[in-house]
């Protein structure tokens, strides 16, 4: 997979939309569709076990509104919003979504809004190099190199360096929509690991470090492809 796509879902209770959709999406070259969902409660599932960098998202849906289902969220993922309805607006910008389109979506307003999308993850990537986390008695800045790994324990995330290891009360979702795409991956629904720290792989184990890390068997074509990456030496 390439470095410069971005992983989307995309999530409508409308077989049209979803069909049109997913057909605008196929035509974007810089957008990798990963799952379609039929409603909130199916995205809520999928994102347990798939990461995204962008989320199509309708408002009106049973069970569980879209707007509803952002706010439940305990990070905050980039999102553009696909609904017939003007009157969800100014909802839609309060909760800092990308973009709000209205249906029937023409190509084009479409890939705009794409565009707005893979501007921002650019920009992301090419200045930032440390974060912020709250441990339990302070902030500490934490530079994207010195990382190891990530690891999910319950409401926590363990973060690992060479020399310390750091709790912070967060999702490993949040975290990982904080760390640079180009350098980080998600190997299991656990673990988040840092590519430049593999000292070796062996069968679904990388070694990082003094750590063995495991890869989930339905990531595992991913993140090979992504760790190698022509960086296999042929024979």
């Amino acid at each position: 997979m390439s470095e410069n796509l971005i992983r989307c879902i995309i999530t409508d209770d409308e077989p049209l939309a979803r069909k049109g959709l997913q057909g605008y999406v196929e035509r974007t070259k810089f957008l990798q569709l990963v799952a379609v969902c039929e409603n909130a409660l199916a995205l809520t599932e999928t994102l347990k076990e798939q990461s995204a960098d962008l989320l199509f998202l309708d408002i009106e849906m049973p069970h569980l509104s879209g707007i509803d289902f952002l706010k439940s969220l305990p990070f905050s993922p980039k999102v553009i919003f696909t609904t017939a309805y003007e009157k969800f607006a100014i909802q839609g910008y309060e909760l800092d979504v990308l973009d709000y389109l209205l249906k029937p979506i023409a190509y084009e307003r479409f890939l705009k809004a794409c565009c707005k999308a893979q501007d921002l993850f650019r920009i992301k990537e090419n200045s930032e190099t440390y974060f912020f986390i709250k441990t339990e008695h302070k902030l500490e800045k934490l530079l994207f190199g010195e990382i190891l790994f990530a690891e999910a324990m319950e409401n926590y995330v363990a973060i690992y360096s060479r020399d310390k290891k750091m709790i912070t009360h967060s999702t490993l979702k949040s975290v990982q929509e904080s760390l640079p795409k180009k350098q980080f991956i998600q190997t299991h629904k656990s673990y988040i690991i840092n590519m430049d720290q593999i000292s070796a792989i062996e069968g679904n184990v990388l070694h990082i470090d003094k750590y063995q890390v495991p890869v989930s068997k339905y990531l595992k074509e991913e993140v090979f492809e992504k760790i190698l990456n022509n960086k296999l030496l042929k024979k």
